[in-house]
């Protein structure tokens, strides 16, 4: 027994608060940061996040360390209750590990686009039953008519997608999706849900993702994407290597979630096209259809509003 049980110790992995905290980690992110009291305050925001999801700390510590260390360099937070990014263990059969997905949530790519400065106004949301009066995507107009009774408007079922933006500049557009068209899209670009798997986000909260989805598609086509936000884009949705390149979830190499994310935060589909990565990448281009058309919250609301993006 005793000897089972000092076997058992010498082959217990170590916490993630114990290698954050050893000599080579806190090298590695002193170096990138460039700045011991950003450094340390890192190293406390990355554990407590990892803390509060058991499931995060059987992730490989290197794959977590460099979505958070991509967070931070975004300015963004780790906190799963700011909802700016998540990180979401995923099974990498390949190399037989789990790893930490880098997702960014709506209110990072909302801090992101406010940043830029040049948005006046930003929004997106599920389209009930009753609310769309009138779309024109040719002249880029639409009339909606918002159903104020929270109650009843939930009880409705969705139609489509509204996103759409304004500059100061007085530029503004407007893009609307059907949920038939989302549904296509869906299909198209997520390998689980096409298997009906059960264990994807578009089964949990269609409407989240829709939402999401609706905004990436607006600013990446249409919207001014400052570098942050191209870097937050092209590494949403997939497992962050220590020299950069990023290897997408939604690929044969990687099975369910070890946990399910918040719905309303996680994108499933995968990014813009990266600059400059020194290894080839398993990357899924996501070709982003060219007409205009929709998505989801007006307001930030926990977990009803997914991520905010689109281009």
């Amino acid at each position: 027994m005793p000897i089972n049980n000092q076997l058992a110790k010498q082959n217990k992995k170590p916490s993630f608060g114990v290698m954050i905290n050893s000599d080579g980690y806190k090298r590695m992110i002193n170096q990138t940061l460039g700045d011991p009291k950003k450094a340390a305050r890192f190293v406390t925001a990355i554990t407590s996040a990892v803390s509060t999801n058991p499931a995060l700390q059987t992730c490989d510590a290197a794959t977590i360390v460099s979505a958070g260390l991509l967070g931070e360099t975004l300015n963004l937070s780790p906190s799963p209750q700011l909802g700016q990014y998540y990180l979401v263990p995923f099974n990498d059969r390949k190399n037989n590990r789990t790893t930490a997905q880098f997702q960014l949530g709506y209110r990072g790519m909302l801090q992101l686009a406010q940043r830029s400065g040049e948005y006046k106004r930003i929004n997106a949301m599920a389209v009930k039953e009753g609310e769309l009066l009138r779309y024109d995507p040719f002249n880029d107009e639409i009339e909606l008519q918002y159903i104020e009774d929270e109650e009843q408007r939930e009880a409705l079922p969705t139609i489509g997608y509204f996103a759409m933006f304004e500059y100061h500049n007085g530029f503004k557009k407007v893009l609307y999706w059907s949920r038939a068209k989302m549904e296509q899209h869906a299909l198209k670009y997520s390998q689980g849900y096409r298997a009906k798997k059960g264990y994807t986000f578009w089964e949990r909260d269609f409407d989240a993702m829709g939402v999401k989805t609706m905004l990436r598609q607006l600013i990446s086509k249409w919207g001014v994407m400052s570098l942050e936000m191209q870097k937050a884009y092209e590494a949403d949705g997939g497992v962050v290597n220590q020299d950069g390149t990023v290897d997408y979830v939604d690929s044969p190499d990687f099975d369910a979630p070890v946990f399910e994310a918040p719905a309303a935060e996680v994108v499933e589909e995968p990014p813009v096209q990266k600059a400059a990565p020194a290894k080839p990448q398993r990357k899924q281009p996501e070709p982003m259809p060219e007409p205009p058309l929709p998505e989801e919250p007006p307001f930030v609301a926990d977990d009803e509003f997914a991520a905010l993006m689109e281009g």
